[in-house]
């Protein structure tokens, strides 16, 4: 490849790089929680992404992102949440049923989440997902089989900046009012309750080896 050619292809990379980058709009600012959307490519679904900050520690969040078998006490329209393998304190597998309004299949997922951290900026990372045939699939339960979601946790002076982004394709065909249902009222209902859940005293001076404040 010539120099031009190569200066062109960087460019153009750029490009499209930025045009991603900017398909995100608000959706949604609402007691603290901002919620963003985005056209998926090839899909009449949309990407998900929520932001907002919480006067906790990096432990305290990512122990409760990865005590997956509490998950159903504050993940939106979680029926069942459980541990499948802990590879590590920073590594797991778990499966999960979400609950659909009838007459509409539930769907199930198993997750891969890995946590790591930047050892210089200290933000954390935990990545999610999904391994669709881990486990055998149910009757009557739609497996997804393709999502990706992903939590960046970045300290502040007084909180943690959450920034956490889902790209899923539920599986089979579902009704517009359900995909705009999961689209905004999930993720603010799920990090509502995600404020909630961390204030449980299980967690409140909660610290891990792992992780760097």
């Amino acid at each position: 490849m010539n120099k031009q050619l190569m200066i062109f292809s960087t460019v153009m990379l750029f490009s499209l790089f930025c045009k991603g980058q900017d398909d995100w709009k608000l959706k949604q600012n609402k007691e603290g929680i901002e919620i963003y959307t985005k056209p998926l490519e090839n899909s009449h679904l949309k990407g998900i992404k929520v932001k907002c900050a919480l006067p906790v520690t990096l432990s305290q969040l990512v122990t409760v992102i990865m005590d997956v078998n509490t998950a159903a006490e504050w993940v939106y329209s979680t029926k069942s949440s459980t541990l499948l393998k802990k590879v590590s304190a920073a590594e797991l597998y778990y499966y999960s049923e979400v609950s659909l309004p009838w007459p509409i299949s539930n769907r199930d997922f198993i997750a891969h989440l890995k946590v790591t951290q930047d050892p210089h900026t200290k933000v954390v990372t935990i990545d999610g997902p999904v391994v669709s045939n881990y486990l055998p699939e149910k009757k009557d339960i739609v497996r997804v089989r393709s999502s990706y979601g992903k939590w960046v946790l970045t300290p502040q002076k007084n909180n943690v900046k959450i920034e956490y982004t889902l790209e899923t394709d539920p599986g089979g065909s579902l009704p517009a009012w359900l995909v705009n249902l999961f689209v905004a009222k999930g993720p603010h209902e799920t990090f509502k309750n995600l404020k909630v859940q961390l204030g449980k005293t299980e967690y409140k001076n909660v610290t891990l080896a792992y992780i760097k404040e």
